[in-house]
């Protein structure tokens, strides 16, 4: 009797699960079923940012490096210019 009440609830679970469109698990175990019913939100977070129209413009951009280079030319003369690759603060402390 037990196994006929068994299988009876279980053909209901799965005929409910099938008509409202459940996720069947007998097991209980944990599914990620939950996380992935909900809506993506990276066009949203994507839209919230306006596009920068600048980069499109290869003349724009050629002038900011243009720009970034004269500045960093001018610090070099003044000696205040970021050190080169592996010159640095902290690989000065390796080498000692």
């Amino acid at each position: 009797m037990k196994t006929l009440r068994e299988v009876a609830t279980r053909g209901v679970a799965e005929a409910r699960a099938r008509i409202f469109g459940h996720v069947l698990n007998p097991t209980g175990q944990r599914s990620g079923h939950k996380i992935l019913r909900k809506k993506l939100i990276g066009d949203k977070v994507a839209d919230w940012y306006p596009h920068d129209f600048k980069k499109d413009d290869p003349v724009v951009m050629a002038r900011l490096e243009k720009a970034r280079l004269s500045k960093l030319q001018m610090l070099k003369r003044r000696g205040k210019a970021p050190p080169k690759k592996g010159q640095g603060r902290r690989a000065m402390k390796r080498s000692k």
